[in-house]
């Protein structure tokens, strides 16, 4: 007795290290790594731990994911720590400790919470589908449809889509068929059959419910793993037919817009010498791009941090005024009592032609989430006293030149936010952002982003950043220019409008609800079919 249950502590502790060992190289997947490749096989083992009719059945699927979950986003997500030292803003250096390592350990729980969601609808759908493709439909089902529920709420960046992002240009593409929930679609089928294979090979009785165990069989090879390759084969074929279509781009919808990097460090940034230097900086770097002949100069989120009647006042505008060159002015503007982060598009009159205000706001640091009851134990990391509140959900962002598609830093993340304004007519994106509270791969993560959010909207894109990595990209997602890190960068680049609208823009996410029809049909087919071989059983 105590030999067996020796041995059942050892499988376990050996397939707990399989789900987390995979976790990680998942992890392993984004900026700083980058090793998008590992994306294909690294969910595979969980999906054979928690299907696997071997193990017990609890508590060990939902373990095994919580597990695989906090090795993947604890590593991808791991730049949140970057917010520490937080002393800069008054609070004690053990504080800020506490704050950055409860932020890092909640977003991970969060990340992990949604794959343990998964690993037990998985559980209890199918336990009773015998039949592997059937299961591969249904897994890759409810990952997607988990993961679309998942952003639609405040906390959303690590989705699976995004391992294939900046590297994978080719295979990005399938997000102009349905947005980032394709790919995502796309990395758990080709997992979930790689899992299969393993599952139901010939010597797959003597693996005992080891996963890596079932590669050293002779007999691995078999129709499931030929379909995973065979799937993997046609899906970067579609997206490379996507990819290598040209680009046309007229004289007429030609654009040259500047940006500015400010480089003002987050800790003298709202401080005299901080306001000092992105008045001189970013009035400097404008007129520099004036002088260049551009249409229109970008700067990043938060540029002045002001109240848009006091930005219109500062010597970046005056140069507006003196030289009649267009500027995206980030900054903060006012709704009732409270304020908004924003884009102010000033023109060379100097006046305010529009305003884009940010709707995605980042929880604890833009606003208090349950604020009644967490207000008093989490101080707000915002710059201002005042109560910052999102802008409306359907904005459109005019400009002198047309339409444009507007994100304010976090927005990256939430692709309706682009295919809403894509949809409404938006010609190019402008991102606008600020990442130097964070960690340097943080924002290599976001270019990877807006690298995604470009593909899918089929749009030129222009990103300015305070400390950086600002740059131009264009619709196939290749970065035709990006700046140093920590460092003063003023660059300029032709871009060009488009009115294309790629399927995922007219459509929006229509894959998943196929998906989840589909694999409830399967279920449905499934459920009956032994109800009646049930029926005929007892007659």
């Amino acid at each position: 007795m105590r030999q067996k249950q020796s041995k059942e502590h050892s499988e376990l502790f050996v397939s707990c290290a399989i789900a987390l060992g995979s976790g990680i190289l998942m992890g392993l997947t984004v900026a700083p790594v980058n090793a998008w490749f590992l994306a294909w096989v690294a969910l595979a083992p969980l999906w054979y731990l928690v299907v696997n009719p071997t193990l017990r059945p609890k508590p060990f699927p939902l373990l095994f994911a919580l597990i695989w979950g906090i090795g993947y986003h604890s590593i991808a997500l791991s730049w949140i720590t970057g917010i520490h030292p937080m002393t800069w803003m008054g609070v004690p250096w053990l504080a800020s400790l506490a704050i950055a390592l409860f932020c890092w350990v909640f977003i991970t729980l969060w990340g992990a919470a949604s794959v343990a969601l998964w690993a037990t609808g998985m559980r209890i759908i199918c336990k009773s589908i015998p039949k592997p493709y059937a299961r591969v439909l249904i897994g890759t089902a409810l990952w997607c449809g988990i993961e679309t529920v998942w952003s639609w709420g405040a906390l959303f960046w690590s989705s699976l889509s995004y391992t294939q992002s900046p590297d994978n240009l080719v295979i990005l593409h399938l997000g102009q068929i349905s947005g980032p929930y394709a790919v995502t679609a796309a990395i758990v089928a080709v997992n979930g059959l790689i899992a299969e294979a393993c599952l139901n090979h010939k010597g797959a009785k003597d693996a005992k419910g080891i996963f890596f165990a079932s590669f050293v069989s002779s007999r691995f090879i078999n129709k499931y793993l030929i379909t995973a390759t065979g799937l993997l084969l046609i899906l970067h074929l579609i997206g490379f037919s996507l990819y290598n279509r040209p680009l046309i781009q007229p004289l007429a919808a030609a654009l040259k817009i500047g940006i500015i990097q400010g480089n003002i460090p987050n800790q003298i940034k709202l401080y005299p010498e901080g306001l000092r230097r992105a008045l001189a900086g970013y009035t400097s770097g404008y007129l520099t791009l004036a002088d260049q002949g551009v249409d229109a100069v970008l700067t990043p989120e938060g540029a002045l941090p002001f109240f848009q009647r006091n930005i219109m006042r500062s010597s970046l505008v005056a140069a507006v005024r003196s030289q009649g060159v267009v500027a995206w002015i980030g900054g903060f503007g006012q709704k009732g009592k409270s304020y908004t982060n924003s884009l102010l598009t000033v023109t060379g009159e100097g006046k305010v032609f529009s305003r884009y205000d940010k709707v995605k706001l980042v929880p604890i640091g833009e606003y208090v989430p349950f604020e009644e009851l967490l207000g008093g134990i989490i101080s707000r990391l915002s710059p201002l006293d005042e109560h910052q509140v999102p802008g409306s959900p359907n904005q459109i962002f005019n400009t002198p030149f047309g339409r444009a598609i507007a994100g304010i830093c976090y927005e990256s993340a939430f692709p309706e936010v682009f295919r809403y304004q894509a949809q409404a007519g938006g010609q190019f994106i402008l991102s606008s952002s600020n990442d130097a509270h964070y960690s340097a791969s943080m924002p290599a993560q976001h270019h990877a982003q807006d690298i995604m959010r470009a593909i899918e909207t089929d749009r030129w894109a222009v990103r300015a950043t305070n400390t950086g990595y600002s740059a131009f990209v264009d619709p196939h997602g290749r970065t035709v220019w990006i700046s140093g890190h920590n460092t003063y960068e003023v660059h300029a680049e032709t871009i060009y409008r488009r009115q294309t609208q790629t399927l995922y823009v007219r459509w929006g996410d229509w894959l998943t609800p196929f998906l989840l029809v589909s694999a409830t049909g399967v279920w449905l087919i499934n459920f009956l079919t032994v109800q009646l071989s049930r029926k005929r059983g007892l007659n």
